[in-house]
């Protein structure tokens, strides 16, 4: 398991693809995979402008990423970084295809998904050993999702539980 230095140095490469998703007017989700210490795939969400395509997430973009680059890597070994809490979709991507470690930096109080409880689901999932650590560089990731609602072009879940409760929020660094 990574120390928490080596989870601030993954989640900034999360970042630098949350930006780059929000500078081209996408929803700011970056994701990156790591391989025994080695970022081995990484992506942003897609088309969240589009408002009908919510198949784009970062974190099934980078896997198709890491499925295209590296065929048969073991799963397991790998880590997922991704700037906002895996949606339900997007966590039994993951955990289906076989990876066990995943960080995220911002708690998606609308459709996060990483208090469900795995063994109270079908027996597919039930032995399923998985390890969630969460708000790691929060403050950071939550400055680009607060930028993005703001932004009046921007109409991606504006009006949702989420936007308020991401505008509402305070980071914890001051200054």
């Amino acid at each position: 398991m990574p120390s928490s230095s080596n989870h601030k140095k993954y989640m900034t490469q999360a970042l630098e693809e949350a930006q780059e998703a929000l500078d081209s007017g996408e929803f700011p989700v970056g994701c990156v995979l790591v391989y025994q210490g080695d970022v081995v795939a990484k992506g942003h969400r897609m088309n969240s402008r589009d408002g009908v395509n919510e198949l784009d997430h970062a974190e099934i973009v980078t896997l198709r990423n890491l499925l295209a680059s590296h065929p048969g890597i073991n799963a397991a070994e790998i880590e997922v970084y991704s700037t906002m809490e895996p949606c339900l979709m997007c966590l039994s991507t993951l955990v289906l295809s076989g990876i066990r470690t995943i960080v995220f930096g911002y708690e998606d109080v609308m459709g996060g998904s990483s208090k469900l409880d795995l063994s109270k689901l079908a027996p597919l999932y039930v032995d399923m050993d998985v390890t969630i650590i969460s708000g790691v560089l929060r403050d950071e990731c939550l400055k680009l999702f607060q930028e993005f609602f703001k932004n009046p072009d921007n109409e991606y879940w504006r009006d949702s539980l989420l936007a308020e409760y991401t505008l509402a929020q305070e980071t914890t660094k001051k200054g």
